[in-house]
């Protein structure tokens, strides 16, 4: 069913365990206003031909791009997505800047009422791109985009497997509860404090 809709979009620290690079999850935050969010996934695959035909395929997921339009990206958000620092109330940009990983959540209203709710699982963002431009006859909003690597987790799920994206389709109630912590295989952890 086509969505019709995009918000509450929220992000969630990743923490690597030093010794198996394994991924735990840091309390859910606002990311900003959605206004739009475009994933790309990349497959990789391989075909072997035997007798003159295609004897076996193989599509594995690859990685992906996650590109995010919102409303505004709040210094200490932009900092926690892109690794910028934060000196007092600005923001310090830096050539060796190079963000954690966070985790991605938000939700897209399907036709028939319901939410189609997502998260993608680690992602690694650049700096945000913007773009400015002069008053004119009529008002034009400028808005940032920002973009992000999406890859498969680290920690393999109870089935052995690596996930990169979680999501399902659920109504109002299920969608609020679905977002506020990372689903892991089955659990979630560190939920959204109520202040967020």
């Amino acid at each position: 069913m086509a969505t019709i809709g995009l918000k509450d979009m929220v992000y969630s620290k990743i923490t690597l365990d030093k010794d198996t690079g394994e991924e735990s999850y840091g309390t859910v935050k606002k990311l900003a206003r959605a206004i739009t969010a475009s994933l790309s996934v990349d497959v990789a695959e391989a075909i072997l031909y035997a007798d003159d035909g295609v004897a076996e395929m193989t599509m594995e997921f690859a990685g992906g791009t996650l590109t995010l339009g919102v409303d505004d990206l709040k210094p200490d958000v932009q900092a926690d997505l892109t690794g910028e620092t934060m000196d007092g109330d600005e923001v310090v940009s830096y050539g060796e800047d190079s963000g954690g990983y966070v985790a991605v959540g938000f939700r897209a209203k399907k036709a028939d009422g319901n939410y189609r709710c997502m998260w993608l699982l680690k992602v690694k963002f650049g700096a945000p791109s913007d773009e400015y431009e002069t008053k004119k006859d009529s008002i034009d909003f400028k808005t940032p985009t920002i973009e992000g690597k999406i890859m498969q987790c680290v920690k393999a799920n109870s089935n052995g497997k690596h996930p990169w994206r979680r999501f399902k389709d659920c109504d109002e109630a299920e969608a609020q509860a679905y977002l506020k912590s990372v689903p892991t295989g089955g659990t979630s952890v560190m939920s959204l404090s109520k202040g967020e």
